[in-house]
C-alpha cells in the first residue's frame, strides 16, 4: 500500500501526538512513598518479639494503598503533615510533632500526603513478631 506524503504526515503527527499523550498519562501517576529501614532488634524480656524503625517520606501528593501491619505501630510526623486514618477510625490530619497509633487489628485505610506541593515525613515504630513482615496488604 503506497500512501501520499500528506497521509504519512498526518500518521506521524498522530503517532507523535499519541506518543505525547501516553508520556502525559505515565507522569501523571501519583509518586510513591519511600520507606527506609533504620533499625531491627529483638526486645530483651519479651521472647519472640521485636522492635522496628523505619522513616517514610510522602512525596507531595503521595498516599499508600490500604494496608495492616500486624504490630503495635506508633508514629511520629517529623515534616509536613499526613492524613491518617484506621477503618471504623476519624480520619485525621497530623502535622510535625503529631504522633498516630495502630493496633495489630487495625486496617490502615488512608495515608497520604496533606499537600500537594511539600514532602512529608514519618518515623514509625513498630513491636511485632520477630521475623513478620512490616506491611502486608489488604485485598
Amino acid at each position: 500500500m503506497v500512501l501520499s506524503k500528506a497521509t504519512r504526515l498526518t500518521l506521524s503527527k498522530l503517532a507523535a501526538v499519541s506518543i505525547a499523550g501516553a508520556g502525559l498519562a505515565h507522569s501523571a501517576a501519583p509518586p510513591a512513598t519511600k520507606a527506609t529501614p533504620l533499625m531491627t532488634r529483638p526486645l530483651a524480656g519479651i521472647p519472640g518479639k521485636e522492635a522496628m524503625m523505619l522513616t517514610v517520606d510522602f512525596p507531595p501528593g503521595a498516599d499508600s494503598p490500604s494496608h495492616r501491619h500486624n504490630a503495635n505501630t506508633f508514629v511520629y510526623v517529623l515534616e509536613g503533615s499526613v492524613i491518617m486514618q484506621v477503618a471504623g477510625g476519624p480520619v485525621m490530619t497530623l502535622r510535625a510533632g503529631d504522633t498516630f497509633y495502630e493496633s495489630p487489628t487495625d486496617v490502615h485505610s488512608v495515608a497520604k500526603n496533606a499537600s500537594a506541593t511539600e514532602p512529608a515525613r514519618i518515623l514509625v515504630f513498630f513491636v511485632k513478631d520477630e521475623g513478620a513482615p512490616a506491611t502486608l496488604p489488604v485485598k
